[in-house]
């Protein structure tokens, strides 16, 4: 049986590597990765613009009318989950995440809390196993970006953290 460190390793390994697919077997069990090499490149549909029509003005004697003040355009903020500066807590496997060890329990981590490197900070239980992810980085977290009981997939960012 794999360990879940001896398992996250191989993952880092695979996905720094140029390898398409990798099959590993020890004592039983097996370990088949695969990466996706394809580049998909989506394009939106262009947009038609239509001009207003042409609408031909009379002139007629009537009051001055004052011009209609323009609003500034608004800056929209950045959304957190696009800030560089924020490292991305990354799920190791597919599963079910959970953000806590069972339904009566506190969350690991919420938004304002301080983690360490060996800091729980939620599972995911992947066929019946039920793994705990820790942060492997020093900081605060900023962000959850999924819900209690929803399915993630490899590498899919799960929380960001404000490295200290």
């Amino acid at each position: 049986m794999f360990k879940i460190q001896e398992i996250r390793e191989i993952i880092k390994l695979v996905d720094a590597s140029s390898i398409d697919e990798f099959v590993y077997e020890e004592g039983g069990a097996k370990v088949k990765l695969k990466k996706n090499g394809g580049v998909t490149e989506v394009v939106a549909p262009k947009k038609e613009v239509v001009a207003p029509p042409v609408v031909q003005q009379v002139p007629v004697a009537s009051a001055p009318v004052a011009p209609t003040p323009v609003a500034a355009p608004v800056a929209e903020a950045t959304p957190v989950s696009e800030d560089v500066s924020l490292h991305k807590i990354t799920s190791p496997m597919v599963g079910t995440f959970y953000q806590s060890p069972n339904p009566e329990s506190p969350a690991y981590v919420k938004v304002g809390d301080k983690v360490g490197e060996e800091s729980i900070v939620c599972i995911v239980e992947a066929m019946k196993l039920f793994n705990e992810i820790e942060a492997e980085i020093k900081g605060e977290i900023v962000e959850v970006l999924v819900k209690d009981g929803q399915l993630v997939e490899y590498g899919q960012p799960l929380f960001l953290v404000k490295a200290e």
